[in-house]
């Protein structure tokens, strides 16, 4: 196993309000403007394809970005987060922390530029190519801003500037719809990723001159390039089968062959990393069982946001809303999950972290069923939707800092940092997956609708979007499931009572 000395810092060098200001936004350009994304994809269809060819169904006959495209532009971003942010925070530890933040920052410009540009018959290759590249450049700042945070910061400052990073990620992604939304609807959405840009330059030119910070490596262990492409590979496969798979048939070849490629793939990545000196996914830890129950909860409940994504695209699509409209009744959630995290802390201390991330887990249970019943008016489903976002909101907040205390506290020191790296990881993979099967699900379901449903749940008012409401309930039902495996695997896992450890800062997600 590889073994590293810090570097030692310059010691006249002490971390300031230019430097985090810098970092906090470096981290928005993804929480933030990356993350508007879900909330904006009907104005971003309607504005590269054009006038509808069904204005009912709201659909195009030949369009330049189809819905799955676009739900994959949605979803790869977090996808490509979470497959190279090991990888990053690895080289950001041998060849530089403030070097990695700002070509992080140099990708998040040209993968917001790509998506500025993308029009005509470029549309999607640029548009793909930006969110993959964005999720590149968040993989890139978060572990080497968090790495900063703690090498220049000590005790009180320490803690206000890891107040201030969690801020600019959990507080992002709880304005990302409300930003996105009236950006959208009254500028452009073009403008939110031009304002992306603006923002990534201003945090280069605070970051520039930054003393470097990084390992001196005392090992000659290879780079395990074998198990990062075989990752990559099952993790792409896997997408499209469940982005794509309804559109190119289940039963297909194709459809078959890539899904043979993400199981086989997963399962040789396993034999790579188990003979790999310095492995890219440490699975031994997984030998953990209060590790593996949070990293699995953790995996869940990210995957939750495509609640989020999905009722945001219902309310415009069959609702009619305004995107700005719809991503105010997200406040709640924006309020709650900031106002609420140190709480989650606290419930950490008092009953150590089982209760809370259950209670916190079904919290977003409930939010989840709350928005059950799309077959109500308009005008009441958008108040159980503001009352449902909260109580996400609130339930992530009562979940994050126990579930990542449950994870590390318990791992040696030698394995903190591995730790770490997977749980974050499991974070950005949960959310990629989580939204692409929730988005799946409801294209799949939107033109034809699912008659069970109809027999339970009545349609009030229009009937001509039937088929719409219909299919986010089954999105929905999905991450119901996920939330109630989610707290079986912490209940399974997770002891009931232990000796509190000292208390590891909020990570984001």
């Amino acid at each position: 196993m590889a073994s590293t000395i810090p570097a030692s810092a310059p010691s006249t060098f002490r971390g300031n309000d230019k430097l985090l200001l810098g970092i906090v936004l470096g981290v928005v350009t993804f929480w933030l403007f990356a993350g508007t994304t879900g909330t904006i994809a009907p104005n971003i269809l309607a504005d590269i394809n054009g006038a509808y060819s069904d204005p009912v169904q709201k659909t195009w006959a030949n369009p330049l970005i189809d819905v799955a495209a676009m739900n994959l532009a949605v979803s790869i971003t977090a996808l490509f987060s979470g497959m190279f942010i090991v990888v990053a925070g690895g080289l950001a530890d041998r060849i530089g922390r403030v070097r990695i933040s700002l070509i992080g920052n140099g990708l998040g410009i040209l993968g917001s530029l790509m998506i500025v540009l993308a029009t005509g018959p470029f549309a999607l290759p640029l548009m793909l190519g930006g969110r993959a590249i964005q999720g590149l450049s968040a993989a890139c700042i978060m572990p080497a801003t968090m790495a900063l945070v703690k090498t220049y910061w000590d005790g009180p400052g320490r803690q206000r500037a890891v107040s201030m990073w969690s801020i600019g990620s959990w507080g992002g992604s709880g304005l990302a719809s409300i930003f996105g939304g009236y950006v959208a609807t009254f500028v452009g959405w073009r403008w939110i990723f031009i304002a992306s840009i603006v923002i990534s330059v201003i945090a280069i030119l605070l970051m520039r001159g930054t003393p470097e910070s990084k390992v001196v490596q005392t090992s000659t262990s290879k780079f395990d390039l074998a198990g990062v492409l075989v990752f990559m590979v099952s993790m792409l496969a896997l997408m499209v089968v469940l982005i794509f798979g309804s559109k190119i048939g289940w039963l297909t070849p194709t459809t078959i062959g890539l899904f043979a490629v993400a199981v086989i793939g997963l399962l040789f990545l396993l034999r790579i990393e188990r003979r790999a000196a310095k492995p890219f996914i440490n699975f031994d830890l997984f030998q953990n069982r209060t590790f593996t129950g949070a990293t699995i909860s953790n995996f869940l409940l990210n995957g939750t946001i495509g609640l989020l994504i999905v009722t945001q695209q219902l309310l415009q699509i069959a609702g009619g809303m305004k995107a700005s409209d719809a991503g105010l009744l997200t406040i709640g959630y924006a309020v709650m999950i900031i106002a609420f995290i140190r709480i989650g802390e606290k419930l950490l201390q008092r009953f150590g972290p089982r209760q809370p991330m259950i209670w916190g887990s079904l919290i977003v249970g409930v939010a989840s069923i709350l928005l059950l019943p799309t077959n109500l008016l308009l005008s009441e489903y958008r108040w159980l939707a503001v009352v449902a976002y909260a109580l996400f909101g609130l339930g992530l907040a009562f979940y994050a800092t126990p579930s990542t205390d449950a994870a590390l506290a318990n791992l040696p020191a030698d394995q903190a940092g591995a730790g770490s790296g997977i749980y974050k990881m499991a974070s950005s993979l949960g959310g990629a997956i989580g939204a692409a099967i929730s988005l799946a699900l409801f294209t799949a379901f939107s033109s034809s609708g699912a008659q069970f449903i109809g027999d339970v749940l009545i349609n009030q008012g229009r009937t001509d979007n039937t088929g719409i409401r219909q299919a986010a309930v089954i999105a929905l039902l999905f991450n119901v499931v996920m939330v109630i495996i989610a707290v079986v695997s912490i209940m399974a896992t997770v002891p009931k009572t232990r000796d509190r450890a000292e208390a590891h800062p909020v990570y984001p997600k």
